[in-house]
């Protein structure tokens, strides 16, 4: 677990997912404005299951609240080929610096694994997060309708050792 603080007013903590936080999780996807209109069909039925959460690292930034721990932000490194498989923020809090604080999470957790670099199928709206956090264009990932029937930018994180 890390705690770092961003320009969200309170201090964000970066933890492991856990099976009871999969619920959540599933309406961030879900609920994502990014994902609205004709991108809709992309995450309709999406599903962040316990058991996707135990298969990948999965981890969730979190900031306390009236309500305690609130879910803002979470990833998801699959291992295997080494890719950034899930990325979102919460609408609410997007612009905050907290994207930018996973992304350095996952590049921290990729360079203890051993990977040397990271593969994202970017969502469109994405495109220009990605830019910013460093990331590099290799490509372009072709459609697969009927979920998703666009074309997709792809990117790569290039991991340095220490």
């Amino acid at each position: 677990m890390s705690s770092r603080t961003s320009p969200f007013s309170r201090p964000i903590t970066i933890r492991r997912a856990v099976a009871r936080d999969a619920k959540r999780l599933t309406r961030l996807v879900r609920g994502s404005r990014a994902y609205e209109g004709k991108y809709a069909a992309a995450v309709a039925g999406y599903r962040v299951g316990p058991d996707y959460i135990e298969a990948h690292r999965t981890f969730v930034a979190v900031g306390a609240d009236e309500h305690g721990d609130r879910v803002l932000g979470f990833y998801s490194l699959v291992l295997a080929p080494p890719e950034l498989d899930l990325l979102f923020v919460a609408d609410e809090v997007q612009g905050r610096g907290i994207g930018r604080l996973l992304v350095a999470h996952m590049q921290s957790e990729a360079r203890a694994a051993g990977l040397d670099r990271v593969r994202v199928v970017s969502h469109l709206p994405a495109e220009d997060f990605y830019h910013r956090v460093g990331a590099v264009r290799t490509g372009t990932a072709l459609a697969h309708p009927p979920a998703v029937p666009w074309d997709r930018p792809e990117f790569e994180f290039r991991i340095p050792s220490e």
